[in-house]
This record gives structure tokens, C-alpha cells and sequence, in this order.
């Protein structure tokens, strides 16, 4: 009667449904081949047992019409009665172990679908971030993909059961009363011609919903990392005044998804109580005697009659499953569409494999001639440089001019689109990045602790040595002792428990245990007071006492001329 996908092609044959019909089919086929083509199996096997569950409800239907007509005839009702619910039983128990069988298939289908597209976003971002924000990032990994849990546990099988079902039961109606077979035939396709009519609208609600979504959580991590300024400005009535302007628009558009959802899901169920109710109306007079005519061999019997009431509902129920689900379906649709937004955005890969690998033979020294790191959507000129063990250099200038970016390609963090660097008398590649990484230790601006104690982060290469030595070096051994758990405290991602200048110098400690060639260190006394600077800035400076060499990305002035060499970057 209705293919799975009439819903979609209805909507998109709609005069002004879509600027570009043929690219919102393109794009609706892009989803389907990217979300349910990969879990196609267990979806077929999910929708037959779903299927198989849906028309043993007329056998239940004629097993009560039976016992019924039964009892008015004068039949032994106590003999019906056992026979009726023997028969429901079964077929109920039978109905609930196939619903629970094609449950646990979705909901595993589904939960493997977003885990797979989470994993592909952790690691392409990590290897090549496309310069999207970690805040917008986030979202859509942890707070949009799984909306698409709905569109892939329900939407598919409600589309399937629309396909047989009503079909199904349309049959069974003909084969009693052609009136009540023309009712359901006339009033079953108003439903799925409504929802194409608001398919679009509830798609377009949706996207903007989950825009809104990302700018407010962008919005958040921003103004968290300046909460200092922030407050040093007098600013928080104002930024509690933009969260609220923000807030409000999100509560604007969750609502504008909800309103066509719930009239929506009003037009449809007046469609389908409409429909049972004229069923119930012929059956009724005919039954009275005051309709001759509707059925193939009348009169109607009461067994008939009730057996037509009772799936007369089923008939319109898969419809109304598909029209619930249709807004899932819209959801979905919207994230993928991020998700394809994201995959289309220029990114600038790691150098190499990232995999574990023995550090680069030869002696430590570092160049740079003529490079130009190739970041997404621009090119950044680095400085010419060298040094070599031992050797100190600070780079300076204003934010914004490549420091960092200077810094994440020496570490083969980010290609050049011309130019070279050389370490170890060895051209800086794919073949020797990995290589060239195990004689580094990098310190980023804004300290990472992952999910892990302090003992095991401490000790990157996995050594088991004593850190003892290392945080004495760096000044923290105190910090260490301060902590509830000791070398066992799990900090937490922002490094919860420990101060900035802390956890600068928890990272010097790392450095020391890594035991690179090269320590690359971002703006290591940014925001520390003078005291906490001196300390941090002795620390790196041990490690250059020791042999090592050190590049350092800073507006300290102090720590600048702490180095043996400095280059200004305009």
C-alpha cells in the first residue's frame, strides 16, 4: 500500500517543500547511506519481527470478536471464554517477545551508530582539527548525536510497518465490508499527506534548534576561559544579561519544534478518530438494521462487526507511529547535516601517524628555513631559526601572530605548505615525525589532565620510575603532598584541585620524566603572578642546565630575556 520512504518522496515532490528538490533528496540519500545503510542488518531483522508482532493483533481481534458474538448467540461462555484467553494470552506473550526482540536490535544498532560517529569526531579532531570550536565540538558529540537514536529506533520500523500493516488490515477490512474497507482507504493517505506539508517546517525547527545549541555552548566555554577578566572588568551583569538574551532564544526555538510537533500530532489524531468513528457508525446502524448494505454476504454479524472495530484503530496506528517518529526523523536529518558541515571543513593534518615509535637518531638539532604552516583557511609564515642542545630561544609578539603555530609545527603538529624544517640533520616528514615527537616534551598553554591519576600522567612514557626526583626539580612536590590522594588524585580534565600556576609547574615535572631532546613550552607564566613566574621560569630553565633545549612562546618579558635568544614575530 505505502512504500517506507512515500513520506519523504511526498514532501519533496511539495511545490516550494525545498529550494533544491534534487538536492534534498541528495542529501536525505546521503543519511540514510551514512546512518542506517552501515546497520542495515540488524534494521531488516528489528522491522520483521516488528512486522510479525503487528498482524498477530487480528488474531487476537477475531479470538474476542469470537467469544463475543459467542455469548449473544447463547454459546457456552465459560468453554469461549478459556479458548478466547488462552488465545490472547499467547499471542500477547508472543507480541512481547518479538517487541523486545526488535527493541534490543535498535537500541544496539543505534547506540553503535552514534558511538562510531562520536570515535570518527574524537579522532579526526585530534589528528586534524578543522578550527571549530572544542565547545561546538562538544555538543555535537555529546548533546546532538544522540538524537539520532530516536530517528534509528523508530522512525525505520514505524516507515516499514506503514508499508504492510495498513495494507494488511486494509484487506481484512475489504473482505468483510466494502464501506468500511473505502473509509480506512480514504482516511489512512491524509495522514502521511500531512505530515510532507509539515515535514519541512519541522526539519528547518529542528537545524535552527541545534544551531542555537552550539552558539550558546560556544558562548559558554568562551566566557568561562575569561571568567577572570571578566569579573576584574565589572562585566558579569552584562554577561549574565547576553546569557539570558541567548537563553531565551533557545527556549524560542525548542518551543517552535514543539509547536508543530503537538499540532501536528492533534491534525493526525483528529484524522484517525475520525475514521474509527465513521467505522464505528456504519458498523453500529447496520448492526441496528437501519444500513442494508456495505457488506459482501449481509447481514453483518456481531462477530463481524466487532472484528472491524477492534482493527479498525490498528490500521490508523502505524500511521500515527510514523507521524510521532517523523520528528525524530527531522532531528536526525539536522544533525547529519552538521555532521556533513563538519566533514567539508578545511583541516590541516598531523604530520605522520601519531603511533608510537623510538626517538630520532642523531643529534638534537632543530631549523627552520623559509616555512609556511598550512592551517585551515590561511598560511602562517613561521621565523627562520636553529638550535641545537642546550640552546634557549623565546618567541615574541603580539597574540594572533603564529607563535603557538610555530611552536605545533616544530612538533610536525601541523604541515607546511612550502618551506622546511630540519631536525636532526633529517628533513621534518610523515617518516620522521613520529620519531622526531619521542625526543619532545610540549607544554600547552592551558593544561589537559585526563581521566587518569597523577602517578601514571606524570610518567607519559610509561616508565614506572619515581617522580619524586621530577616534582622536587619542579618545585611540586608540595603540590603533590597537598593533594587528598596523593600521586593517586585524578585531577579531573581543567585540572580541579590545583591552581594554574600549579599545574604549569605538575607539567614541568611531566616534561622531566618524558626526558625529551626539546621542550616546546606555550606561553608556560601566562596569567601567574610573579612569584609562581620565577618558579616556573627555573624550572625550564633546569632542564636546559641539563642538556636539553628549550623553545618558548611568551609576552613575559622576563621570561624572554631569560633566554639566550629571542625572535620578535610581527
Amino acid at each position: 500500500m505505502l512504500r517506507p520512504d512515500l513520506v519523504t518522496d511526498l514532501t519533496e515532490a511539495l511545490p516550494g517543500s525545498a529550494a533544491t528538490p534534487d538536492a534534498a533528496r541528495d542529501a536525505r540519500r546521503r543519511a540514510r547511506r551514512r546512518i542506517l545503510d552501515p546497520v542495515a542488518g540488524p534494521l531488516r531483522i528489528a522491522a520483521a519481527l516488528s512486522l510479525a508482532s503487528g498482524v498477530l493483533w487480528p488474531v487476537q481481534a477475531a479470538a474476542i470478536a469470537w467469544a463475543v458474538s459467542g455469548w449473544a448467540s447463547g454459546a457456552d461462555p465459560l468453554r469461549r471464554a478459556g479458548i478466547a484467553a488462552a488465545v490472547l494470552v499467547v499471542a500477547g506473550l508472543v507480541r512481547a517477545l518479538l517487541d523486545r526482540a526488535a527493541a534490543a536490535r535498535l537500541h544496539d544498532a543505534a547506540d553503535r551508530t552514534i558511538a562510531r560517529e562520536r570515535a570518527l569526531i574524537a579522532a579526526r579532531e585530534a589528528r586534524a582539527p578543522g578550527g571549530r570550536g572544542s565547545a561546538a565540538i562538544a555538543a555535537l558529540s555529546v548533546q546532538k548525536l544522540p538524537l539520532l537514536q530516536p530517528w534509528i529506533t523508530r522512525y525505520h520500523v514505524a516507515a516499514v510497518r506503514v508499508a504492510v500493516l495498513p495494507a494488511v488490515f486494509l484487506l481484512l477490512s475489504f473482505s468483510i465490508s466494502w464501506v468500511v474497507g473505502l473509509t480506512l482507504l480514504v482516511a489512512g493517505p491524509l495522514i502521511p499527506v500531512f505530515m510532507a506539508l509539515v515535514g519541512m517546517a519541522a526539519e528547518d525547527a529542528s537545524r535552527r534548534q541545534l544551531d542555537e545549541i552550539g552558539t550558546m555552548n560556544e558562548m559558554l566555554m568562551e566566557r568561562l576561559s575569561a571568567l577572570l577578566d571578566i569579573r576584574a572588568l565589572g562585566a558579569s551583569d552584562r554577561v549574565a544579561e547576553a546569557f539570558e538574551t541567548r537563553a531565551e532564544r533557545l527556549r524560542e526555538r525548542t518551543m517552535a519544534v514543539l509547536r508543530i510537533a503537538f499540532l501536528s500530532s492533534t491534525v493526525l489524531e483528529l484524522f484517525a478518530a475520525i475514521g474509527v468513528a465513521l467505522v464505528a457508525v456504519f458498523v453500529g446502524f447496520t448492526l441496528l438494521g437501519e444500513i442494508g448494505f456495505g457488506t459482501w454476504s449481509p447481514p453483518l454479524t456481531l462477530g463481524q462487526g466487532l472484528f472491524l472495530l477492534l482493527i479498525a484503530p490498528e490500521f490508523f496506528q502505524p500511521l500515527r507511529d510514523l507521524a510521532a517518529a517523523w520528528h525524530d526523523r527531522a532531528a536526525g536529518l539536522a544533525v547529519v547535516a552538521e555532521l556533513d558541515a563538519l566533514d567539508a571543513v578545511p583541516r590541516a593534518g598531523l604530520v605522520g601517524t601519531a603511533a608510537p615509535a623510538a626517538p630520532l637518531a642523531g643529534d638534537l638539532a632543530v631549523s627552520v628555513h623559509g616555512g609556511v604552516a598550512a592551517l585551515p583557511g590561511r598560511m602562517v609564515a613561521l621565523p627562520d631559526l636553529s638550535l641545537a642542545a642546550g640552546g634557549t630561544l623565546a618567541l615574541t609578539g603580539p597574540s594572533g601572530v603564529g607563535k603557538t603555530t610555530a611552536l605545533m609545527a616544530l612538533a610536525g603538529l601541523v604541515p607546511l605548505s612550502r618551506g622546511r624544517i630540519e631536525v636532526c640533520g633529517r628533513g621534518l616528514g610523515p617518516d620522521t615525525a613520529d620519531a622526531w615527537r619521542a625526543r619532545i616534551a610540549f607544554l600547552p598553554q592551558r593544561p589537559h589532565f585526563p581521566d587518569t591519576t597523577l602517578a601514571d600522567w606524570l610518567d607519559p612514557r610509561g616508565t614506572g620510575a619515581d617522580p619524586a626526583s621530577a616534582l622536587r626539580r619542579a618545585h611540586a612536590e608540595g603540590i603533590v603532598a597537598r593533594l587528598p590522594d596523593g600521586l593517586e588524585t585524578r585531577l579531573g580534565e581543567a585540572g580541579g584541585g590545583v591552581s594554574g600556576g600549579e599545574a604549569r609547574r605538575l607539567m614541568i615535572a611531566r616534561a622531566i620524566m618524558a626526558g625529551g631532546d626539546l621542550v616546546l613550552a606555550d606561553e608556560p607564566t601566562a596569567d601567574l603572578d610573579d612569584e609562581t613566574a620565577a618558579r616556573v621560569t627555573e624550572g625550564l630553565l633546569s632542564l636546559v642546565r641539563e642538556g636539553r633545549a628549550l623553545i618558548v612562546a611568551t609576552h613575559d618579558p622576563a621570561l624572554a630575556a631569560a633566554m639566550s635568544r629571542r625572535i620578535a614575530l610581527t
